[in-house]
């Protein structure tokens, strides 16, 4: 039961032919669509939001043009607000990863002295170790009682 929408055609100033198509049972409006009028497609085709806006005169008191204005209003001051918190998630990450920075650093200068004491009781603990080891080629004789009795 659906019918077949209606066409109408129209052209401009610029040589553009412009389909203007109404469905009546979708109840969806339908976008008018462009085509060149000559089959060379000399000049640009002129989207129909940008036709009438030169000769148009827009009447500041109508009530259209009020709603227009206050959407209009209401969507720059939603765009600053969505600007203005950006720019504050963005600080507020900036100084989290700051300080989680500082923190960082503060770790690795702890660990750093904790290994160079490290450090330092291995060698000391190796130095004496080397001390108290002699060299292979170089035995000492020790006597013991049971070498001493024969």
């Amino acid at each position: 039961m659906s019918k077949t929408p209606q066409q109408n055609t129209a052209t401009d100033a610029n040589g553009v032919s412009v389909i203007h198509t109404q469905a009546h049972t979708s109840g969806l409006q339908q976008v008018p669509q462009l085509v060149p009028v000559s089959p060379g497609g000399g000049g640009k085709a002129v989207p129909p939001s940008k036709q009438g806006k030169k000769n148009s005169f827009v009447d500041r008191n109508s009530d259209e043009y009020r709603q227009r204005r206050e959407r209009n209003n209401m969507a720059v001051k939603k765009s600053r607000l969505k600007s203005k918190q950006k720019a504050q998630d963005t600080l507020q990450r900036v100084t989290q990863l700051k300080e989680e920075n500082e923190r960082l650093e503060a770790k690795i200068k702890l660990l750093t002295k904790e290994l160079s004491v490290l450090k330092d009781l291995f060698l000391e603990h190796a130095h004496s170790l080397a001390d108290n080891v002699q060299p292979v080629g170089t035995e000492t004789t020790t006597t013991t009682p049971e070498n001493n009795a024969q």
